[in-house]
């Protein structure tokens, strides 16, 4: 088995392809007309699929093979509430500098600040949301202020 792609089926495949760019400080590595977007890492990939295309343009998809409503329809996926069960993960060196860069982007109304969990060993992190309300969360190397974190 070998991850292909994870892929986000999104409202407004443009502001979705934008935010990502500003985020992951790259261009889309390959598209398919404003159907599909790739981002690519090393073989690995993050992938913008628009949720509307196929119905607004029904003569440029060919479907064969059982419909099945849960997975097939997506407009209603698109539509459907976010209940955040998926969280997109990455990583940095600094942690700290890459929240300021996010944060000079402007590119999220929901930006946590630097957190701290321990459950096995310490992990920084900070979350934001993308145009669609997904979830991500960004880890990294950081140092805290002195206080910070203490009980």
């Amino acid at each position: 088995m070998h991850l292909g792609s994870i892929y986000l089926i999104v409202r407004d495949f443009n502001k979705s392809v934008r935010f990502y760019e500003k985020l992951l400080e790259m261009s889309v590595s390959s598209q398919n007309m404003q159907r599909f977007a790739q981002f690519e890492f090393n073989g690995k990939n993050i992938s913008i699929m628009n949720g509307y295309f196929d119905a607004m343009n029904p003569n440029l998809t060919v479907r064969k093979g059982e419909y099945v409503e849960e997975f097939d329809n997506l407009v209603a996926i698109v539509e459907a509430e976010n209940t955040h069960k998926f969280v997109l993960n990455l990583w940095t060196e600094n942690l700290e500098q890459e929240r300021d860069r996010i944060k000079q982007l402007d590119i999220s109304g929901q930006l946590t600040s630097i957190k701290y969990i321990n459950n096995v060993s310490p992990y920084y992190y900070f979350q934001l949301t993308d145009p669609d309300g997904n979830v991500i969360e960004i880890t990294g190397q950081y140092s805290p202020q002195r206080g910070e974190f203490d009980e």
